[in-house]
Formats: C-alpha cells, structure tokens, sequence
C-alpha cells in the first residue's frame, strides 16, 4: 500500500460510526465514505451515485454478471451470456454456476493467438436472447488490451448491456467509463496501491443490476454495512494513481529477458498490452519450477496458473490462445508497480538465465508430459 493510504486507513480505522446511522458519528463516518466515493469516480470519470462499493473485484464481477443476467430476465427470454474462455476465474465461475444454476447458455467468443476477442464472431452471435456481454478491459495474465469501444459498440445496436473487469487495467490504462459506454464495470484497490478487501462495481445511471445480497440497501444493487475505511483508503489510492510511469520499465525488462533467454516466447499483444505486464514462455521449463527458483532469488513472479490438489496444470487463457498444454506451463507472469526500480528489473535479468538452466534440468512435472504424450 501506498504510505498516504496507510495513514488514512489507519486513521479511519480509529473512528467510530455506523454511515448508515444518523448520529453525529454515524454521519461523519457517512461523510468520509462519500467523499472516497467521489475520488473513486473521478479516478474513471463516472458519477459517484455510480460507484457500489464491494468486497473486491470478485464480487463486483459476480454482482455485475449475476445482476445483469437476472435483471434482464423477463417476458423475453434471455438466457444467453457472450464471453470469452480466456476470462479471470471470477468470470467463468460465475458463468458456468449461471449454467448450472439458473439455466444460462454461455457462447464463448474464441480468442486470437494473442488473447484478443474474436469481432466478427461476437457480432454473429448478438441477438434478442443475449442478456449480456462480459469481458475484460485487459487481460491479467498476458496483458492484451481488448477492444472495448468495438465491443460496446457492437453490442449496444442491439440493445445489449456490457460489463467490462478492469481490475488489471485500473491505474495503468486510461479509463473513461461514461464514454465507455458500458454498463457496468469493476474495479478493485489493490491493483493502485490500496487495501486488499475494498473493490467498486461502477453500475451506469441508465442500468439495472439485481442485487446479491439483501438486507438494508445501503448501496445501490447492494446490501450490507459499508466499510467506511476501507473506502477511504481506496479513495486516496485513487486519488494518487500515476498513468505510464511503468511502461519503461516493462520495455527494459521485456528487453532483458529476450537478450538473457533468447528462445524465451513473448505471449499476448505485443503492442497492445498493460504497461506492466511481461508474459513469456520458456520452453523446456515448468512454469512452477521457474517461479521458485526465482523466489528464492528474492523475485516474486506467477504462472498464471491454478493448482488443484497438488496437480499443476496449464493457464487456461494459454490454452483459449491455442497454446498447447506443455507450452502453457512454461509460462511466467512477470508485473510490475508503483515501487517497482530499474536496479530490481536489471538484477531480474540477472538471476534468469541460471534459473531457466535448473528448471531445464528439472523437466517437467510428469513423465508423461516430459515424454510429450
């Protein structure tokens, strides 16, 4: 976090007051929470009425592709969801539980080889029965930025509303959200330097969104005690978001690492990405086995990819790319942020080549895999 939002956070914590109450406590907790409101809008140019504060990014995207889904069901049957299967897990989570659940049919839009949404499938595919489209801004393992003027666009013609997670593109891309056209959009603080906990659904005047969970109406499309300094620190997180400032520093390291591994694969748009993100496969190694030889180097990294009961298994983003699943796993998501040096990129560098040699020697996972079967 950053030290200005320590300070407010703890600050905050110190104070008493439901905002929800009418006392004089209650009223000023009221009056902070507010005015975090209003700093989180302007970070995204949206009106504060628009903000719904959240637990975080996951439920602001369940809130938005629940609630959007159920709001626009009516005498006109709507089951339909259009996304793509290179989403956050937040997304096709809760995309295949409205499968299961609630009776949607969920079209997945193929991707390119660099991660970006297929156009002329998604304009094929929009019709009456589609409640809504739900995609990334950017993608949070390989960085692509989607196209989502052409997306909103495209969708609107029909009538059709748009969620967009932005979580990995808020304070590192430019975010206008009234001229985004969307209907929604979600947001989270520790992506700028805030506390993990506090996320924003950005719901549009013109939208409907049914709520989650009921209970008081606090919020807009939400129910439950608001957490006041929780949303203070987000609004002094946002207040103090700096465009551009890595995207040197991600071209160095991107530079780096292809003189330091040159057989190391850049994957996502090379062009069009987070000025943050560097994603590269290295093939002959796990994923795994890189990352931690890397933290015992004194570097934290990713894979990308989820682990289930002990058993790695490819980034299913790779996979939507094309990507088959031992080139998948030998994947690793390089970030960077507000704290982020040149002096740490180039000793990143450094400490590559030896951990690539060792993770070479390890192979991988499985015999099976190794033996490419």
């Amino acid at each position: 976090m950053l030290p200005a939002v320590i300070d407010s956070y703890t600050t905050a914590l110190g104070l008493v007051g439901n905002p929800s109450s009418i006392h004089s406590q209650g009223q000023n907790a009221k009056r902070m929470l507010e005015e975090a409101r209003e700093s989180v809008a302007a970070s995204v140019n949206a009106d504060s009425v628009e903000v719904t504060f959240t637990s975080g990014g996951t439920e602001a995207v369940n809130l938005a592709v629940k609630g959007l889904f159920w709001a626009r069901q009516g005498a006109t049957p709507r089951p339909r969801i259009l996304s793509t299967r290179a989403e956050h897990h937040a997304t096709i989570d809760a995309l295949e539980w409205l499968e299961q659940h609630e009776g949607a049919v969920i079209d997945w839009v193929p991707v390119s080889s660099t991660g970006r949404i297929d156009l002329a499938y998604l304009e094929a595919a929009l019709a009456d029965d589609v409640a809504l489209v739900t995609t990334l801004w950017a993608n949070n393992e390989v960085g692509t930025v989607q196209p989502i003027d052409a997306i909103v666009a495209l969708a609107s013609a029909r009538g059709i509303p748009v969620h967009a997670d932005a979580v990995s593109a808020y304070g590192y891309l430019p975010i206008d959200f009234h001229a985004s056209g969307l209907a929604a959009m979600s947001i989270s603080a520790h992506k700028i330097g805030g506390p993990v906990g506090i996320g924003a659904l950005v719901i549009a005047r013109s939208a409907t969104v049914t709520p989650l969970v009921h209970g008081g109406n606090q919020q807009r499309s939400r129910s439950g005690t608001m957490d006041a300094a929780g949303s203070v620190a987000f609004g002094v997180a946002a207040a103090h978001i700096e465009l551009d400032r890595v995207q040197p520093l991600r071209d160095r390291l991107i530079e780096g690492v292809r003189a330091a591994v040159p057989e190391a694969i850049l994957r996502g748009d090379p062009a069009g990405r987070l000025p943050g993100n560097a994603h590269f496969t290295f093939p002959g190694c796990e994923g795994d086995s890189l990352l931690f030889l890397l933290d015992v180097a004194g570097f934290s990294v990713s894979t990308g990819s989820a682990c289930q009961a002990g058993v790695p298994e490819a980034s299913h983003v790779l996979l939507a790319m094309g990507l088959d699943e031992p080139t998948a796993r030998g994947a690793l998501r390089i970030t960077l942020g507000h704290s982020t040096t040149a002096a740490e990129v180039d000793a990143f560098v450094a400490a590559l080549p030896a951990a690539v040699a060792r993770a070479r020697t390890a192979g991988y996972a499985d015999r099976e895999t190794q033996l490419g079967h």
